[in-house]
């Protein structure tokens, strides 16, 4: 299994958009996604900051996605 790469909220959210996920809102720094068949996450957007592990697992997970699918999305 591949190491995950470090990445930034915006890189995470530019990822999600090319799945179909649209911002529906942002509350602070927290941009909240949702994808038209219902799945949704929350992804922080903190300037210079990378999200860690156990958080970007947790996007993943509520977006019901596999790792491989998500890194494919990053290429």
């Amino acid at each position: 299994m591949p190491k995950f790469p470090r990445l930034t909220g915006q890189q995470v959210i530019a990822a999600l958009k090319k799945a179909g996920f649209l911002v529906l809102r942002i509350k602070g720094s927290h941009h909240f996604l949702s994808h038209t068949d219902g799945r949704r996450t929350v992804v922080p957007v903190h300037r210079g900051e990378t999200i860690g592990p156990g958080l970007m697992l947790k996007i993943i997970r509520d977006c019901e996605m596999e790792r491989e699918e998500f890194l494919e999305l990053l290429k």
